[in-house]
């Protein structure tokens, strides 16, 4: 069923947005080779780099690229790191994080741990969680941070999985927030609907679970044309001032909130919803029997790790308070 979810969701993935503005990659398109190494002091050539990248990615000729500023990495000492995104439509869909030699002439892609620290310490150091939608027991071992989108039909299964499922199972051990990732390439009232979302706990942050709520339930009413005045109906039976909800969804007052969500989703390889990172660890695509058991082994290595004397490994997520 995991093989099935994963097939279904590479629709959401790059290749499905650069498929839909009909761009393709030329068959025979040569290899960049890299230079060969030599004494002189090396330099950050952006075209050559974003060059090979696309050949390592399979990504077209023609995708534009953003390159960030190459800095010393703290993780690989000598390397330095710097992230690659790609442009569709004005916006940056997808980010990789590489690690380039002394030389400049080699290149690392994935992830780097350090046996002094919990494995996915620097997601959680990513990740944060002030003012964020959240429920469950604060100060919590396991911390969930959602990433999803109000119109995504699986963020939707899952979403009403964990709702129901973790207070049943875990009702002390697990803190989940939620933080807006929408797909606004292949979703055209996704945005309007976060926005809405952060618009609603803006105002009044208990009502925020109520939208989320309810707003993957009637996903399937809600159109682009309609997402307004069906917020706006919701909002009004819920008691909530609409005229203030009106003027915060149409200045789009929350949009910067939601943008900085999706470019911390970014750096932290976010490409597809629903993602989650389950004390700093990403997950894609959970069953709710595997999201138990990876909790559950979560629960258990902090148990161990702490009965050991490991300082290192406590997991804490800014915005928490232990």
């Amino acid at each position: 069923m995991e093989s099935n979810m994963r097939r279904i969701l590479v629709s959401f993935t790059l290749a499905a947005l650069i498929a839909a503005a009909q761009i393709t990659i030329k068959p025979g398109a040569a290899a960049v080779s890299a230079p060969a190494a030599s004494n002189k002091k090396s330099t950050f050539d952006r075209a050559a780099v974003g060059e090979y990248v696309k050949t390592i990615e399979m990504w077209p000729k023609d995708l534009e690229l953003k390159i960030g500023d190459p800095k010393a990495s703290a993780y690989l000492p000598g390397f330095q790191e710097f992230t690659v995104g790609a442009i569709y439509q004005g916006n940056e869909v997808l980010q990789r994080q590489y690690y380039m030699s002394p030389d400049g002439q080699r290149f690392i892609q994935g992830n780097v741990f350090m046996l002094s620290k919990h494995p996915f310490q620097r997601n959680i150091d990513k990740l944060k969680t002030d003012l964020m939608p959240s429920f469950g027991t604060p100060g919590a071992p396991v911390t969930l941070v959602v990433f999803s989108d109000f119109q995504c039909p699986f963020c939707r299964e899952e979403a009403k999985t964990i709702r129901e499922q973790l207070p049943k199972e875990f009702p002390t051990e697990v803190r989940i927030y939620y933080k807006e990732f929408p797909l606004t390439s292949i979703h055209p009232w996704a945005m309007k609907s976060a926005v809405a979302g952060r618009c609603v706990f803006r105002a009044k942050p208990e009502a925020f679970w109520d939208y989320h709520d309810w707003i993957f339930d009637k996903q399937a009413d809600i159109t682009a044309e309609n997402v307004t005045s069906k917020i706006l109906e919701w909002a009004g039976v819920k008691g909530l001032d609409t005229l203030a909800l009106t003027r915060c969804m149409e200045t789009s007052a929350t949009e910067p909130e939601v943008r900085k969500n999706m470019a911390e989703g970014l750096s932290l390889g976010v490409d597809r919803t629903p993602t989650m990172f389950l004390n700093g660890r990403p997950l894609e695509g959970m069953q709710w029997e595997q999201l138990k058991a990876r909790i559950a082994f979560e629960l258990g290595y902090q148990k161990t790790a702490k009965n050991a004397g490991e300082k290192c490994c406590e997991v804490t997520i800014p915005g928490v308070v232990k």
